[in-house]
């Protein structure tokens, strides 16, 4: 059981890495690169919307997904007891 324990917590570990760069490429790449025409039909704060996403949004998600990551983390630590 003690040998499972490590590889379970990196297998969560690298999963939780995964999803977030997920959210960041679709983030960054998607909303502010490829959908930015079709965002821009809509007004967020009295701005195009895919030009606020290329300007504040990816930025605002990035931070927030540091700190999800940053939470998570904490949160599979002490399932592991790593802490």
């Amino acid at each position: 059981m003690d040998e499972e324990q490590p590889r379970a917590y990196w297998l969560a570990n690298t999963a939780l890495i995964r999803n977030l760069l997920i959210i960041w490429a679709l983030a960054s790449i998607v909303f502010t690169i490829l959908l930015v025409q079709p965002l821009n039909t809509i007004r967020f704060f009295s701005l195009p919307f895919g030009f606020w996403m290329a300007q504040q949004g990816s930025i605002l998600i990035f931070v927030g997904l540091t700190f999800t990551y940053a939470i998570q983390m904490d949160i599979l630590e002490r399932k592991y007891n790593k802490k």
